[in-house]
C-alpha cells in the first residue's frame, strides 16, 4: 500500500492544492497525495487553477476538504504549508512524519489580474522547488 502524504493549509484553496498537484505529479505512483484545511474555504482559487494549468497540471477536479475527513485513515506524513494549519494540526492515525514548510498566501495578492498572477506564479514556483526536492528524496529512499 502506498503511503499517504496529507498537505494541510487553513483554507485549502491555494497553497495546499498547489503543493498537492505538484507532489502528485513529481512522486508519480510512489505516494497517495491529498490536501485539506483546518477551515476549508469551500473552493479552489481560480488563479491557482490557472497557474497550475500553465505548468501542465490540472486541478479542475480538486475541491476544498476539511482535515477531519482524514482522521479515520492512515496518514504517514503530514506537511503544513501555513502557520495556522501547523498550529491546528492533529495527529493522524499512522503518522510517522510531520513537516512545516510555510509559504506566502497568494490569495491575499492585490492589484490587477496580471499582478495577482505574478504572486501566484512566484508562490507556485517556490512550492514546486520544495516539493520536487521532497519527491526526489522519497524516490531515492524507495530505491535504497
Amino acid at each position: 500500500m502506498k503511503p499517504t502524504v496529507l498537505i494541510l493549509c487553513t483554507g485549502n484553496s491555494c497553497r495546499s492544492h498547489l503543493a498537492e498537484g505538484i507532489l502528485r505529479h513529481a512522486a508519480g505512483d510512489l505516494l497517495n497525495v491529498a490536501s485539506a484545511g483546518s477551515k476549508p474555504a469551500g473552493f479552489v482559487h481560480p488563479l491557482a487553477l490557472e497557474v497550475m494549468r500553465e505548468i501542465g497540471i490540472d486541478l479542475s477536479s480538486h475541491h476544498s476538504k476539511h482535515m477531519n475527513e482524514f482522521l479515520q485513515q492512515p496518514v504517514e506524513t503530514v506537511i503544513t504549508v501555513c502557520g495556522n494549519a501547523d498550529q491546528a494540526c492533529p495527529m493522524f492515525p499512522g503518522q510517522n512524519n510531520r513537516h512545516h514548510w510555510g509559504f506566502e498566501d497568494p490569495a491575499h495578492a492585490t492589484g490587477s489580474h496580471e499582478e495577482q498572477l505574478t504572486v501566484f506564479r512566484r508562490v507556485r514556483d517556490e512550492i514546486q522547488r520544495v516539493f520536487n526536492a521532497y519527491a526526489a528524496g522519497r524516490k531515492d529512499s524507495a530505491r535504497a
